[in-house]
């Protein structure tokens, strides 16, 4: 078993000195601490606080997460003290609150765009100036209708100054200067979320990265940009609408993957927007398998099903008709996979990303920015 060492500087020579580290008994995490352990925990089982209790427990007994003045207990009592956990008094069944919610929707927001906010600041914007509400350091000339707030008024008496010279000040049309404005943009987003059984299959959890993902970007939206609308959809079997709050507890069915229904839904929600930009982000790991036809189902573990693939790209070319540019964020690298979505992507004339689960974040966040600032259509 290989010891854990930390590097110390010595005062008595040049160098690092190695030594083994033997951990402090009564050293432990605060609250606040654990309880960023505890959320991360709630995300992947789904909301349900006795299993994440329970371990957090186990791993406390492997790496001393609490101390002997600070034990788990205390942490599960002040979780009900701060209303991050409720009980059931009938059934005595521990619960989230919406504060849990709320909070684990915040962590996702930190987690993923806290890598990205330094590059990005203010407001989302276009290329496109004008009147708009977001001044920029570019400077004009007057045009009739400009409004008077965007007057630079330092830039045109100095104008004035060396057109007309201290001693004979006039301010005329020539001299003054106006601030150039960005449009602002309004955005729809529809976020669709795969929860087929193969989220979960192959040893690796790809739903819970999906959910962190949106749950950050349902997050950023309404505290940044409360203008902008999202929705979010999954799709299986069948597709179904889903609200915000409902992002912790989001579970893989035992279903295939119906990407028609999936898009379908989409683009019918976009439709009844009334927003200019329009979009579709699509986070999935496999194939479409499945089709609904009347009451029946069409299905196809295999993938690859002609019939599938055809409807599939019938509604790419459809979204691409009415404007809606799709992005795919495919959680598989699988070469067959790959041909479809660049056919899939062609159709519709969109984009694709293949991502791993801990890079899915930063793909869909750098893209939800970069589309805010231009017009897609």
């Amino acid at each position: 078993m290989l010891s854990l060492f930390i590097l110390k500087k010595s005062n008595i020579m040049k160098g690092i000195r190695f030594s083994e580290y033997i951990p402090d008994i009564n050293s432990g995490g605060s609250f606040e601490e654990l309880l960023k352990i505890f959320l991360q925990l709630l995300t992947i089982t789904s909301g349900d606080v006795t299993e994440a209790l329970n371990w957090m427990n186990q791993i406390d007994q492997k790496y001393n997460l609490t101390n002997n003045s600070y034990g788990m207990g205390n942490f599960i009592q002040e979780l009900k003290d701060r209303n991050y956990i409720e009980e059931n008094e009938i059934e005595k069944i521990l619960t989230m609150t919406l504060k849990s919610e709320q909070a684990i929707r915040k962590q996702s927001l930190e987690e993923i765009f806290g890598k990205l906010k330094k590059g990005f600041m203010g407001n989302h914007r276009t290329n496109h100036s004008g009147l708009g509400d977001e001044a920029t350091s570019d400077r004009r000339e007057y045009y009739f209708g400009d409004l008077m707030e965007q007057i630079d008024i330092t830039g045109s008496i100095k104008n004035s100054q060396i057109n007309h010279g201290i001693d004979d000040f006039q301010l005329t049309e020539n001299d003054i200067e106006v601030e150039e404005r960005d449009f602002k943009t309004l955005t729809s987003t529809v976020l669709m979320i795969d929860i087929s059984h193969s989220m979960i299959l192959y040893g690796e959890d790809r739903i819970t990265p999906a959910k962190k993902v949106a749950m950050a970007l349902s997050e950023l939206i309404t505290t940044k940009y409360p203008k902008d609308t999202l929705d979010i959809i999954v799709f299986g079997n069948d597709a179904w609408p889903i609200e915000i709050k409902d992002l912790p507890y989001l579970q893989v069915g035992p279903y295939h993957t119906n990407t028609v229904a999936g898009l379908d839904l989409a683009i019918n929600i976009l439709k009844r927007r009334k927003t200019t930009n329009k979009q579709i982000f699509m986070i999935t790991d496999g194939k479409p398998t499945c089709l609904k036809e009347g009451v029946k189902y069409y299905k196809n573990s295999f993938g690859l099903d002609k019939k599938i693939m055809n409807k599939t790209l019938d509604m790419a070319a459809r979204s691409r008709r009415l404007g809606i540019p799709i992005t795919t964020y495919m959680i598989a690298r699988d070469s067959y996979l790959q041909k479809f979505v660049r056919e899939f992507t062609k159709t519709n004339n969109g984009r694709a990303f293949y991502s791993n689960i801990t890079g899915l974040g930063d793909f869909v966040f750098e893209d939800y920015i970069r589309n805010r600032r231009k017009r897609l259509r």
